[in-house]
This record gives structure tokens, C-alpha cells and sequence, in this order.
């Protein structure tokens, strides 16, 4: 059963059909709502769009470097995953200054640079402290004396360690708006926050589950959402955030929800959309992960039974 996609559609005809017009800040211009949640049952299946196909080792990938603490496109662009690329070539040309820096270099150049040239990587590949340092590195305020703690606070550890200690805790958060850090960041968080809920299994979930005495459901949140091209990847990469922490701490994976506020549409989106409405839909896929290592950002995935339609291209506004 599919209804997360039945959902996803919902979202996307509403944006044609009943939004409101406005103004962004790539100058694209948007069809806009504001306040909308999306709920997918895990048991269902794993949320991968099939009315489009999707890169499904691009957000893998993306999600291997957040849980890294990682910052540098580096990793990314070794492992074929170009996402983040128009953010960083923005930064670079905006900092940029001829004669001091050199020649300035077009982005197929710079990226090429970035996986050959490790200094002009550490120069220009960093995206400032985004996702994977508010993850594992926060940065902790100072104490009454003014001074700051040398140790970051690493959330997805402890997010991990209380999750094994005390799993009926309402404190099972983890957040990216670092309010004292953002005007530091290429981009401030889009999803900036999320929490962990569990619960114990039923007779049924245990007889299927075995072993397994608790379920795990994960509730994000976003402030600002690409709807055609953002929110498949997000919808995907925090399921399989909450399939690596349920793996993790030994538990089943339960229920996804995701909280959206701008909730938008690209204007040269509206064509891609309106295709995708017309497809039909499938069952979804399912998955599965092995060698999960979460707190070094290594696993393996086995995507099974993924029916899709082609890829719709769309261009990515920065």
C-alpha cells in the first residue's frame, strides 16, 4: 500500500491548484502553503517515490556525510553525489576575489578541482557548520565565567545512548538551528530538527519482530520545503535515518512523520509536477540495511522490489 505517495500527490496538486504566489530569494518564484504534516506507516513499505525515479546512492550518500559531521563537499563529490555543489560554487564566487585568489574558475572547473586538489578543497569546499556539525559537533554556549567547554556535544551519540537507557524519555531530540551559528552556514538547515518516540511492541509485531520488544517512530521538522525536488529525498532519507537508529538500538521501525511549514512549489516546477500527477502509482519497495556502523556514517542497503516511472528533470534553484 502506498498512501505516503497518495499524500506527496495531494501536496502537489494543492500547490497547483490552491497556493498562493510568492517571492524567494533565488528569484525563481514559488506557489506557496504554509503548515502541512505527512504520516507514513513503515510497515507499508520503504517511502521511495515511484511516479519518478529516485537516486536513491545520491541521498544515501548525502545521508552517510551528515552522520559523519562532515561539512566539505569533498565527500560528496567523490562519491558521485552533486547536490550540494551549486551552494558551494555560490559561496565560492561570492567570496571570490580576482588577482587574490587566482583565476576564478567556472563550476564544472571548481568541482574538478575539488576531487583533485585536497588544499582547494579545504579552501573552498567547506559549506560552514550545516547539518553533519550541528549533528555530531555542536557548540555549546559559554559557562558563567564566559568561557567556552572544549568538548562539542556530539547529539546523535547521545541521542543513541539514551535511547538504550532510557527509551520513554520525551527529551529523544536532535537539532540543526544553531541559532549562534547560522549566519556562518552556505544555507540554514531546511529540516532543522528531529524526535524520536518508541513505544513497546504488540503480541504481533513481537511474533513478527522477534527479539524486538520496542518500536521506534521519528517526527521531523522543516521550515522550508522544495516540494518536486526536495521533499522525496527528505521524506527517504529520514526513513532511513529512523532504520538506522531502530538497527542501532535493536528496535522496529514504526512510524514516519514529517511537519512542513513553506511548503512550495518552484515555478519551473509546474510542468514537471503536473507530469508526475498523471502516472500511476505503485507499491512501494523495501529495504535492507547491513554493517550499520551510525556514529562513523557507514552502512549498507539493499533496496528490493522497486517499481518506478523515467526520471523528470528539473533545474535546481540556489
Amino acid at each position: 500500500m502506498n498512501r505516503i505517495e497518495e499524500q506527496y500527490r495531494g501536496l502537489l496538486g494543492t500547490l497547483l491548484e490552491n497556493s498562493i504566489e510568492k517571492e524567494d530569494r533565488t528569484g525563481t518564484g514559488t506557489l506557496s502553503v504554509f503548515g502541512r504534516q505527512i504520516r507514513h506507516d513503515m510497515k507499508d513499505g520503504f517511502p521511495l517515490l515511484t511516479t519518478k525515479k529516485m537516486a536513491v546512492k545520491t541521498m544515501m550518500t548525502e545521508l552517510k556525510w551528515f552522520l559523519k559531521g562532515d561539512t566539505n563537499i569533498k565527500y560528496l563529490v567523490d562519491n558521485g553525489c552533486n547536490i550540494w555543489n551549486g551552494d558551494a560554487y555560490k559561496k565560492y564566487a561570492e567570496q571570490f576575489v580576482p588577482g587574490w585568489h587566482g583565476p576564478r574558475y567556472k563550476q564544472e572547473q571548481f568541482i574538478e578541482l575539488i576531487k583533485t586538489n585536497d588544499k582547494f578543497a579545504e579552501d573552498w569546499g567547506e559549506l560552514g557548520p550545516i547539518y553533519g556539525k550541528q549533528w555530531r559537533r555542536w557548540s555549546v554556549t559559554p559557562n558563567q565565567y564566559g568561557e567556552y567547554e572544549t568538548n562539542p556535544i556530539d547529539q546523535i551519540a547521545n541521542l543513541i545512548k539514551e535511547l538504550k537507557s532510557n527509551p520513554d524519555s520525551r527529551r529523544l531530540m536532535v537539532n540543526a538551528w544553531n541559532v549562534g551559528e547560522l549566519d556562518q552556514m552556505t544555507l540554514p538547515p531546511c529540516h532543522y530538527g528531529f524526535q524520536v518516540y518508541t513505544r513497546p511492541t504488540t503480541r504481533q509485531e513481537k511474533i513478527v519482530n522477534p527479539g524486538k520488544y520496542r518500536a521506534i517512530s521519528l517526527m521531523w521538522n522543516q521550515r522550508s520545503v522544495d516540494t518536486f525536488l526536495g521533499l522525496p529525498f527528505n521524506i527517504a532519507s529520514y526513513a532511513a535515518l529512523l532504520c538506522l537508529i531502530a538497527e542501532e538500538v535493536n528496535m522496529v521501525p514504526d512510524q514516519l512523520i514529517g511537519n512542513l511549514g513553506d511548503v512550495h512549489l518552484y515555478k519551473n516546477h509546474e510542468d514537471q509536477a503536473r507530469e508526475q500527477l498523471t502516472r500511476e502509482i505503485y507499491d512501494l519497495p523495501t529495504i535492507e540495511f547491513t554493517n550499520v556502523n551510525l556514529l562513523d556514517g557507514e552502512f549498507d542497503y539493499e533496496v528490493k522490489d522497486y517499481k518506478y516511472h523515467p526520471t523528470i528533470k528539473a533545474p535546481l534553484s540556489n
